[in-house]
C-alpha cells in the first residue's frame, strides 16, 4: 500500500525533535543527537549572555513598518528603558523587534537578538549589537526570561501571545517572582483584558488578583519605571578565573 504521506525533510531543528515520531518526516538522528544538540545550544546562551545585568525583553509584530506609530513607540520605550541602566533583549528581527534595538543603540545601551531558525527567513534587524542564532523555540525562550528582568510586549501575533502567556503563566506558578509585564497599547489589549475578565475570572478560570500580573499602558515613561524598580539580576562572575586569581 503506497504512503498516505509524502516522506519529506524537515525544514527546521524544532520540527525534527518534535515531528521524530511522524511517519512521513525523515530524520536521521537519535534522540542522543538531539540531546546533545539542545544541550550545546543552552551552553552557547548562557556563555554569551552571563555578562547581561539588568535587561527587559520586548516583544512584538515583526510586521509592524518602521514609521508606523507602535514602532516608534517601541523605540521611544526601549531608548528610555536604556538610558534608565538596562539591556534591551528582542527576537532579532524587523518590526518591534527592530524598533527596540534602535532604541537601545540610541540610548547606548545592550542592545541583544535571540534570532530563531525559521523555514521563511527573517534575518537579523541592523540594530543588533550582540546577536545569538537559536534552532529551536524552548532554549530561546529560556533565555528571554532568564537574562531579562521583565517583558514589554507591544502589539503582536502568535508568537507575541505565545510569550505573553507563558510569562504570566510563570509568575502565576511561581517559577518566576517580581517579574513585571507590561503591555504597551491600551487600544490593541482592551478586547482581550476585556475577554480576560468577562469570561475567564467570570468563569473561575483565574483569579481577580491574576489579571494584576500585568499592567497595560501608554505611557514610555511609565514602562521605564516599572522595569526600573523590578528586581535585576546581576551579570554572572566566572567562579574559575576568579577562584584562578585568589590562588
Amino acid at each position: 500500500m503506497a504512503d498516505a504521506f509524502e516522506r519529506r525533510t524537515p525544514a527546521t531543528y524544532d520540527e525534527e525533535i518534535l515531528a521524530a515520531e511522524r511517519h512521513e518526516v525523515i530524520s536521521s538522528y537519535t534522540d542522543e543527537d538531539r540531546i546533545r544538540r539542545v544541550t550545546e545550544e543552552l551552553r552557547a546562551g548562557f556563555r554569551a549572555l552571563a555578562h547581561v545585568g539588568a535587561a527587559a525583553s520586548f516583544f512584538g509584530s515583526a510586521r509592524t513598518p518602521p514609521g508606523d506609530p507602535e514602532y516608534e513607540l517601541a523605540r521611544r520605550c526601549a531608548r528610555l528603558v536604556g538610558e534608565a541602566g538596562l539591556a534591551v533583549i528582542t527576537g532579532g528581527g524587523p518590526g518591534i523587534m527592530e524598533a527596540a534595538n534602535r532604541g537601545a543603540r540610541e540610548a547606548g545601551a545592550p542592545s541583544i537578538g535571540l534570532n530563531i531558525e525559521l523555514p521563511f527567513e527573517q534575518g537579523l534587524n541592523p540594530y543588533v549589537d550582540l546577536a545569538l542564532e537559536f534552532h529551536y523555540f524552548f532554549t530561546r525562550k529560556v533565555m528571554f526570561v532568564r537574562y531579562a528582568s521583565g517583558f514589554v510586549v507591544f502589539p503582536g501575533g502568535f508568537g507575541t501571545l505565545d510569550e505573553l502567556f507563558e510569562s504570566l503563566t510563570l509568575i502565576q506558578t511561581g517559577k518566576i517572582v517580581h517579574f513585571p509585564v507590561v503591555l504597551v497599547g491600551s487600544a490593541y489589549w482592551r478586547g482581550l483584558v476585556r475577554w480576560l475578565e468577562e469570561r475567564v475570572v467570570a468563569e473561575g478560570k483565574v483569579s481577580p488578583e491574576e489579571l494584576r500580573l500585568f499592567t497595560v499602558t501608554d505611557d514610555p515613561e511609565e514602562v521605564r519605571d516599572i522595569l526600573r524598580a523590578a528586581a535585576h539580576r546581576r551579570p554572572r562572575i566566572d567562579l574559575s578565573a576568579a577562584n584562578d586569581g585568589a590562588a
